[in-house]
């Protein structure tokens, strides 16, 4: 029996773990393999990488390893879902090969780096019944989660500007191997610029609470990592809301030594907020009409790779809703067409790029 017909065959059991295999053995890859292999109801089954299992780090993980995504489906029959933790250039194809195989997916961003690839991710999901989760972990964070309820209940009144700064640091400790230009870091082809790396997640907050922009105006430079990359490393990009409002984002991978910061700041009808901090992870000013400021939660720290940092460490959080939604206790968070929307906007703003 083919074994798309074999795992069609085998619904999932509601008081069975949900098993997990993972592609890409980085630090994101790690870091899904880590958070699956604590949740009770979770089981990690396998990992896959093309590199030597012996230059991984992947000792703490007793399960069987694979070089290729060919022999992992293979093999690994009793599979639920797998997570896509590869290069970004990767993600479409692999994503369309787990689901042809009968799989759900956990994708990390981007979806893609078009949004024609993209559709056809949803159009494979569709055609065969499986889900595709997009990990947009930031939403998870107590200030986005504040900021939503803010947004949704009017609370702000009609929004008038909103302005998102990331700035971040990559410099030759990211860009460069051994002195040598990185296999995917810094290439058009794999990683696509700043907005699919680095700072897509607060693309995804951005239309996650105010929708859809058009209007854009965006220019690019190139300050420090010409010798790196193959795009930009600062932009300034404007545009409107198709919901009402105006809006900016300014971002960098030029600041000097260490992230600087990640902040939104929103203006309304009613009053204006801010929220700052490294990582969009303390509220720095709320002033609203008729509204006291709750006590909220603390933010998770950023995830820490060594030489530089990334954004906030929720990735519990998303395989708490990949397993609920797959023993039909909740809807998925961040579905495939929102991973689409971020990259279509990513995509329309890196339209007219030149540097």
């Amino acid at each position: 029996m083919p074994i798309f017909a074999h795992r069609m065959n085998n619904q999932h059991k509601k008081d069975a773990p949900i098993k997990f295999a993972v592609v890409g053995c980085g630090h994101i890859g790690k870091r899904h393999a880590r958070t699956i292999r604590v949740h009770a109801e979770a089981e990690l089954v396998a990992l896959c990488d093309n590199a030597p299992k012996e230059k991984l780090g992947i000792e703490e993980f007793d399960v069987p390893f694979y070089n290729d995504l060919d022999t992992l489906l293979s093999a690994e029959n009793e599979l639920d879902v797998v997570c896509i933790c590869t290069p970004n250039g990767y993600h479409t194809e692999q994503c369309i090969q787990v689901l042809e195989s009968g799989l759900h997916v956990v994708c990390e961003k981007p979806m893609g780096l078009r949004k024609a690839d993209c559709e056809q991710v949803i159009h494979k999901a569709l055609t065969v019944g499986k889900q595709v989760f997009c990990v947009m972990q930031n939403r998870y964070s107590p200030p986005a989660v504040w900021l939503k309820k803010l947004v949704d209940g009017e609370i702000l009144g009609e929004l008038h500007t909103m302005q998102l700064n990331c700035y971040w640091n990559r410099d030759d400790r990211y860009y460069l191997k051994d002195g040598k230009a990185h296999n995917w870091h810094g290439t058009m082809s794999q990683d696509g610029g700043p907005l699919f790396t680095q700072f897509s997640h607060y693309v995804d907050l951005m239309y996650w609470l105010f929708g859809d922009i058009e209007n854009i105006e965006a220019r690019f430079e190139n300050y420090t990592h010409r010798h790196s990359t193959e795009f930009e490393d600062t932009g300034i990009v404007s545009f409107n809301f198709v919901r009402g409002g105006m809006g900016c984002l300014n971002y960098s991978t030029a600041i000097w030594g260490q992230n600087m910061e990640t902040s939104i700041t929103v203006t309304g009808s009613k009053g204006s907020v801010r929220i700052g901090g490294q990582y969009m992870d303390k509220v720095e000013y709320c002033h609203i009409e008729n509204y006291e400021m709750p006590d909220l939660k603390a933010t998770n720290p950023p995830n820490d790779y060594g030489t530089y940092k990334g954004s906030t460490n929720n990735h519990g959080f998303v395989f708490e809703n990949v397993i609920d939604v797959l023993k039909g206790h909740k809807t998925i968070t961040t579905n495939a067409l929102e991973g689409m929307k971020v990259v279509e906007i990513i995509e329309r703003i890196y339209g007219g790029r030149t540097m």
